[in-house]
């Protein structure tokens, strides 16, 4: 996924990790030795104004085989399945328009099975694992040649599977689209108008608030550095294949 994603016009970052599942800090054992309930994943960041989010969904087909749900090529279990993590509606609609395209299209032979669902905490994988295609290039490549991915993309797609981009690089209209959207989102979301807005009573605020919450927001307070159920959360895009 890094390798396949890095080399995209736009993407900023890919970081390997995991998500999915119920259990709190997973490792990589954890991980592949399977009932975690996560799936090994990769979070890319990418720069909106050079590359459109329906441009990261359609690089995944070009990256792994989105009708196998069971694994990866010779990596089985549900912790190797293929999945989409999305944020928000826009995005959700985005990755099951994409799907039902691919389906539709009859390049497979079997059904295009691939999870499109909400994305929950992400955890980064450790360092070594990050940028792995870079730092042990050599058993990379023969690992990635011999699982049949590079095989199976060329004989889906032919030997011009590799996608041109630049028909996923955003309009003016797509800008504003999509900052209209995420108005609408927020307002939609939040129910917020700063020209109505009356603070509630201390009582209420004291109520509604945690502790840690009222000391911060009332009273001018700070709290724990890395120590909430936030402070590494990351939003973007997740993929796994």
């Amino acid at each position: 996924m890094e390798a396949g994603y890095e080399k995209i016009p736009g993407v900023v970052e890919v970081v390997s990790g995991y998500t999915g599942g119920q259990s709190t800090n997973p490792t990589y054992s954890t991980v592949s030795a399977g009932g975690t309930g996560h799936t090994e994943a990769a979070q890319v960041y990418y720069d909106p104004t050079k590359i459109t989010y329906n441009g990261i969904v359609q690089a995944l087909w070009r990256i792994g085989d989105p009708t196998d749900d069971k694994g990866q090529f010779v990596d089985r279990g549900t912790q190797y399945r293929p999945a989409i993590f999305y944020n928000n509606a826009q995005e959700k609609q985005i990755a099951e328009a994409a799907k039902q395209s691919l389906q539709d299209s009859g390049i497979y032979s079997k059904p295009v099975v691939i999870e499109i669902v909400a994305a929950s905490k992400f955890y980064s994988a450790e360092e070594y694992h990050q940028d792995y295609y870079k730092k042990n290039p050599i058993r990379y490549k023969a690992y990635t040649f011999n699982s049949g991915r590079y095989q199976f993309i060329e004989n889906v797609y032919g030997k011009d599977y590799e996608l041109d981009f630049s028909q996923f690089k955003p309009t003016a209209a797509d800008s504003v689209q999509a900052t209209s959207n995420n108005a609408s989102a927020t307002k939609a979301s939040t129910g917020f108008n700063p020209d109505t807005f009356v603070k509630p009573a201390q009582d209420e605020l004291k109520q509604s608030l945690s502790d840690i919450q009222y000391k911060v927001t009332q009273k001018d307070g700070t709290e724990r550095a890395f120590d909430n159920e936030y402070w590494d959360n990351k939003a973007p895009g997740c993929m796994s294949m």
